[in-house]
């Protein structure tokens, strides 16, 4: 069990999906070892990481974080989510942020949004994260990534092309009438 998270946040590359079966409250243990996964990374490294996490495209290959003033939009593949933001970061440049999250998006969507955890570490205008999604149908905990995004990078989102900008800006306007 221990050994599938921590295979999954091995290596800072493409993103990655890794599932392991845990009961729900193991949410907060996985969370935590995705913590000591970010643990390594030393303050000297980091740019000016402001206190929060920067609006914008985050983009990178078949991942895509969008952040806005509002909520901050996370694709890994073909699954997204939302968490709130303003995303504070630490003096690190590190954060955790919870939200929730849909894994099964394509090629049609279909099944709950589940509770989600999304953490990374800033470091200049690079963002390496993990999301940790809590599947409460199947029971099992769903790590998805590492994943490393580079703010202003266009996304390649691969054969997953269910989100791009201009359906983020509709869904916006959906919202506030």
């Amino acid at each position: 069990m221990l050994s599938s998270v921590l295979s999954a946040t091995r290596g800072f590359g493409q993103a990655q999906v890794s599932s392991c079966y845990m009961k729900a409250p193991s949410i907060t243990f996985a969370v935590a070892v995705l913590c000591l996964a970010f643990a390594g990374c030393n303050s000297d490294d980091l740019a000016n990481t402001g206190d929060e996490l920067a609006s914008g495209s985050w983009g990178g290959e078949d991942v895509w974080v969008d952040a806005q003033t509002a909520d901050v939009h996370v694709h890994v593949g073909c699954t997204s989510g939302d968490f709130p933001a303003p995303i504070a970061l630490d003096d690190n440049g590190r954060f955790s942020v919870a939200g929730s999250y849909h894994l099964h998006l394509y090629p049609v969507a279909f099944g709950p949004s589940y509770p989600a955890q999304f953490a990374g570490v800033v470091n200049g205008n690079r963002l390496t994260f993990t999301v940790a999604v809590n599947d409460t149908v199947e029971k099992k905990l769903v790590v998805l990534g590492p994943a490393v995004v580079t703010l202003g990078r266009q996304p390649q989102m691969g054969p997953c092309p269910i989100c791009t900008a201009e359906m983020r800006k509709a869904r916006a306007t959906w919202r506030s009438e």
